[in-house]
C-alpha cells in the first residue's frame, strides 16, 4: 500500500537521485522526468515510472503530472553564462511545471537558500523568481523548500575542497565571522520527502543538519581535513582576492566556459550569513543521520572508493 503517486523533476541530479530513493522508502509510487531511461544503483529495487522529456517540453510535463497526488520540482540550473540562461530553466521551466501540475493537490519546489538573497547573483535571482512564479500560479498548494549547501557521495561541487584538504598544507579561511549551514544529501532527501507527505506549511522552509546556526569556515575546513586524515594550518584569504578571481573567471566565461567561481559565486561565498533562522526551520523535520564529521568522512570514503581522490 502506497501513499500515492509522486511526480519528480530533476530526478537524475545530485539531490534528485537520493530523493527518488527517499520517496520510495516512504511509500510513494514514483514517476520521474528524464531525457533517457535512467539507470541508477540507488534505484535497483525502486523501478520508477519514466516519462522521457525535459522542462522545455509541455507535453512531457503533462504526462509526468497526470494523476499525480504530489509533484516535486527539483530540476534546476546551477551554472550558466548569463541571467537569461538561468531564467530559461529556473523560471520558465518552473512556470511550465506549475501549469502541468494544476490538478495536483500539493506541489513542492526545491529551491535554494541563496534565493533568500536575490541580489547576490544571477543564480540566486533566478531561483527567487522561480519561487515567485510558482507561488503566483499555485498559491497555498505550493511548498517552497530551500536547502542549504548540500554535500555527500557523488557531489562534484565540493570535491575540490576535499582535494585541497588532502594535499594543501595551509587551508584558506574566507571570512572568520561568516556562518554557513550544511546538510548531507541523504538527510536533505529524507527531509524533502517528509515535506512531500505533509500538508503545505504555507511558508517557505529551509533545510539543514542539526546545526541550523551554521558553521564557521575554520570549523568546516578543520572537519574536511580531519576526514582526509590530516591536521591543517590556516591562513586568512583577503576578500579582494576572491572577488578578483571571480572577475577573472568572468572573462573566461565570455570564451564559452562555465567556471564555478565567477564574480557572482564569489559574492555568494563571501555572504556573511547562511544560517537558518527559527522562522525558516521545519517544524517536523526528519531526524538527521549525519553530523558534519560523519558526513564528511562518508563523503571522502566515497570519493576514494570511486577514485575521485587519490590521497
Amino acid at each position: 500500500m502506497t501513499r500515492g503517486l509522486v511526480a519528480v523533476t530533476g530526478a537524475t541530479g545530485f539531490l534528485g537521485r537520493h530523493l527518488v530513493r527517499a520517496l520510495a522508502d516512504d511509500g510513494w509510487a514514483v514517476r520521474v522526468l528524464a531525457r533517457r531511461d535512467p539507470i541508477d544503483a540507488l534505484w535497483q529495487d525502486v523501478a520508477p515510472q519514466v516519462v522521457v522529456g525535459g522542462l522545455e517540453d509541455p507535453a512531457a510535463l503533462a504526462r509526468l503530472c497526470a494523476g499525480a497526488d504530489v509533484v516535486v520540482h527539483a530540476a534546476g540550473l546551477v551554472k550558466a553564462r548569463s541571467r537569461a540562461d538561468f531564467d530559461a530553466v529556473n523560471v520558465a521551466g518552473s512556470v511550465r511545471v506549475a501549469e502541468a501540475a494544476r490538478d495536483a493537490a500539493h506541489v513542492l519546489l526545491v529551491s535554494s537558500l541563496t534565493a533568500r538573497e536575490p541580489a547576490l547573483s544571477h543564480y540566486s535571482a533566478s531561483k527567487h523568481a522561480g519561487e515567485r512564479a510558482m507561488s503566483n500560479a499555485l498559491g497555498d498548494r505550493l511548498t517552497i523548500v530551500r536547502p542549504c549547501a548540500i554535500y555527500g557521495p557523488g557531489d562534484r561541487e565540493l570535491l575540490p575542497v576535499f582535494q585541497a584538504a588532502a594535499r594543501v598544507p595551509v587551508l584558506p579561511i574566507l571570512d572568520p565571522d561568516a556562518r554557513i549551514c550544511m546538510i548531507h544529501v541523504e538527510d536533505a532527501a529524507r527531509q524533502t520527502a517528509a515535506l512531500a507527505a505533509a500538508p503545505p506549511p504555507r511558508r517557505t522552509v529551509a533545510l539543514s543538519d542539526s546545526r541550523p546556526e551554521g558553521y564557521g569556515w575554520r570549523e568546516l575546513m578543520t572537519e574536511a581535513a580531519r576526514a582526509c586524515g590530516r591536521s591543517p594550518r590556516f591562513a586568512p584569504v583577503p576578500k579582494a582576492l576572491i572577488h578578483t578571481l571571480g572577475i577573472t573567471n568572468d572573462f573566461t566565461a565570455l570564451l564559452g566556459s562555465t567556471p564555478m567561481l565567477t564574480s557572482a559565486k564569489a559574492r555568494e561565498l563571501l555572504h556573511p550569513d547562511w544560517a537558518i533562522s527559527p522562522e525558516e526551520r521545519m517544524e517536523t523535520a526528519a531526524p538527521v543521520k549525519f553530523d558534519l564529521s560523519s558526513g564528511f568522512s562518508s563523503t571522502v570514503a566515497w570519493y576514494r572508493n570511486a577514485a575521485w581522490m587519490k590521497h
